[in-house]
Parts: structure tokens; C-alpha cells; sequence
């Protein structure tokens, strides 16, 4: 029984404290983001751009967009995440388009390069300070995920174009490729931009992002973007979104991530009633043991009926009467 007992509160201390590092230390490790981030993303759709001949917009041409998104472990640290991001939207009639091309491609339709960095909890922009070389765009608002546990309410995000940080107003729950995100809608109207180096103009975008609240995580993306010369003239018509396949691997990256946070809940609750449970076990088994009769020899022996008669003591010669 001795050895049941040490077992049993063996196994509830570690239960007990597997449980309290659950509820503790574990959120704090696994809520973050991971400073080994290397994505990249794929969205496609159709653009029209100005034709200099017409002076009007072209034919719509399929097109293909790539986002590339790489954490940089040795600048960031336990509270922030560097990030290096770049895009590229190129024409891909014939659907084997690369990736990018360079400036002197007609299939180039923009391209983009940037730094930011972010809170590795709440994912909003912080100050660029040492993280990122001066002169780097100070970025504002969420800018590539939402926070875990992401709320429904509205956040502040990044707009590249502008610059600046917008609204992104939650807008309901909808289910993207069996999960279940919340939804939220960005509308930009007739904004004042550069629409090319010098040229000023106007942008328009609704933009409209699903998001995984859990993990925070994006599961599709899409825009309806036009951009206008100050005469409004249309220089731009773009519509994209995730690729299907896009979309199916986004779902696939969450699951296993929701996997993680749910285990998370779970072992608080197993080592807590886990635990408890071999605790009583072991006062069961202590109040038994001092239940039970002692086993050791205290030095009495107990007398036999003809020793305690005084007849029969040794060395006694008194014989009983006949």
C-alpha cells in the first residue's frame, strides 16, 4: 500500500503542476507570434489598366498576386516580431505566370518591398525604433494577422497605398472552407493618392478580410480596387482573392494551430480533476491503512486459559484435590 501511495502522489504532483503551467506559462509561449514566419500567399483575379493609346481602360487580363512575408529571428526578440514582406501582381492570361518579373516586363502590373514590425501579442505596429533602419515607413494598426482571440469589434489596419492606417469594421461570421471565421470590411472612397510617381489621383477599395478569431489568422482576403486621375480618368480596376488552393491550405495551417490552443483549454481542466481525484485516492488509502488492526509484536503474549490459572504456574507443587 506504501508504494500505491507514493505513485498516486507522484502522479497528482505532476498532473497539478502540468495544469497550473497550462493556465500560466503555456498562453504566454504558444499566444505569440512565431519569430520563424516564412509565408508566402497567393491571390488571383482580373485588373484593367489604362491604355495610353485610348486614353480609356483596357480589356480585363487575369492576373496573379504574391505575397512573401519572412520574420526575421535576429531582429526581432520576446516582445517583437521583424517582419520583411513583399508583393507582386503580374498579367497571367496563360495561368504560368512566375511569380514576379522584373521592371521591364509589360506582364508587371506593381511591386513592393517593405519592412514593419509588430507586437508579438497584440499584433499592432510599434515603433520602428531599433528594430528597423531610419528612414523606414512607421506602420500603424494590425498590419498581416489579427490578435488571438481576435474580438468583434472594429481594428485599425494598415493600408499600404495610403500609407496609413484604416478602419476594419466587423461585419459578421461566415464559414470559410469549414472554418469559422468573423468578418470584416474595409471601405476606402476616392482617397487622395499618388497614382503614379508625381501624379496625384484618387483610390478607391473595399477590401474585405476573414479571419480566424481563435489564432487570428487570415483565411481569405479579397479587394475591388480602382484608382483615378485628378480629371477622373480610371487608370485601374482590380478585383482579387485567395486562390481556392490558397483558401484550402489557410484552413489546413489553422486546424493544426486551433489543435495547439485547444489543448491549451483541455489539460488545465485533466490535470486539475486528474490530479485531484489520485489526491483523495491517497487520503482514501491513509485512512484505511490506520483503520486496520496493528500487525507488530508489542512484547505482550497473550495467556492461554491453563496459564492463567495460578494452579498451573511453573514451579507451583499444590495438586488439585481429588
Amino acid at each position: 500500500m506504501q508504494k500505491i501511495i507514493v505513485v498516486l502522489l507522484g502522479l497528482a504532483s505532476f498532473l497539478l503542476v502540468a495544469a497550473v503551467l497550462a493556465v500560466t506559462w503555456a498562453p504566454g509561449v504558444v499566444k505569440k507570434t512565431p519569430i520563424d514566419v516564412n509565408n508566402k500567399t497567393f491571390l488571383s483575379g482580373t485588373a484593367q489598366r489604362l491604355d495610353a493609346a485610348t486614353g480609356k481602360l483596357g480589356e480585363p487580363s487575369k492576373i496573379r498576386i504574391t505575397s512573401i512575408t519572412q520574420a526575421d529571428g535576429d531582429k526581432s526578440d520576446d516582445k517583437v516580431v521583424v517582419f520583411k514582406a513583399g508583393s507582386c501582381v503580374v498579367v497571367n492570361e496563360d495561368g504560368d505566370a512566375p511569380d514576379c518579373v522584373d521592371g521591364k516586363d509589360p506582364r508587371l502590373v506593381s511591386a513592393d518591398e517593405t519592412t514593419f514590425a509588430t507586437d508579438r501579442v497584440t499584433a499592432l505596429a510599434v515603433d520602428n525604433g531599433d528594430y528597423l533602419p531610419k528612414g523606414s515607413p512607421q506602420f500603424e494598426g494590425l498590419v498581416n494577422k489579427w490578435p488571438f482571440d481576435a474580438e468583434k469589434k472594429t481594428y485599425p489596419y494598415w493600408d499600404g497605398t495610403l500609407g496609413a492606417a484604416v478602419d476594419a469594421v466587423y461585419d459578421g461570421t461566415e464559414r470559410v472552407e469549414g472554418i469559422d471565421t468573423y468578418r470584416y470590411k474595409i471601405n476606402i472612397n476616392e482617397a487622395p493618392i499618388e497614382v503614379a510617381e508625381g501624379v496625384d489621383g484618387t483610390y478607391t477599395n473595399e477590401v474585405v478580410i476573414w479571419v480566424e478569431p481563435k489564432t487570428g489568422a487570415i483565411q481569405n482576403q479579397s479587394q475591388d480596387q480602382q484608382r483615378y486621375l485628378e480629371d477622373g480618368t480610371q487608370v485601374l480596376n482590380l478585383q482579387a482573392e485567395f486562390t481556392p488552393e490558397q483558401i484550402k491550405q489557410s484552413a489546413e495551417d489553422t486546424k493544426d494551430s486551433k489543435a495547439l490552443l485547444t489543448l491549451l483549454t483541455i489539460v488545465p481542466w485533466v490535470g486539475f480533476i486528474a490530479g485531484g481525484l489520485c489526491l483523495i485516492a491517497v487520503l482514501a488509502l491513509i485512512l484505511i491503512r490506520r483503520s486496520q488492526p496493528s500487525s507488530h509484536v508489542d512484547g505482550t503474549r497473550e495467556k492461554g486459559p491453563a496459564e492463567s490459572d495460578p494452579a498451573f504456574t511453573t514451579g507451583d507443587t499444590t495438586t488439585i484435590a481429588r
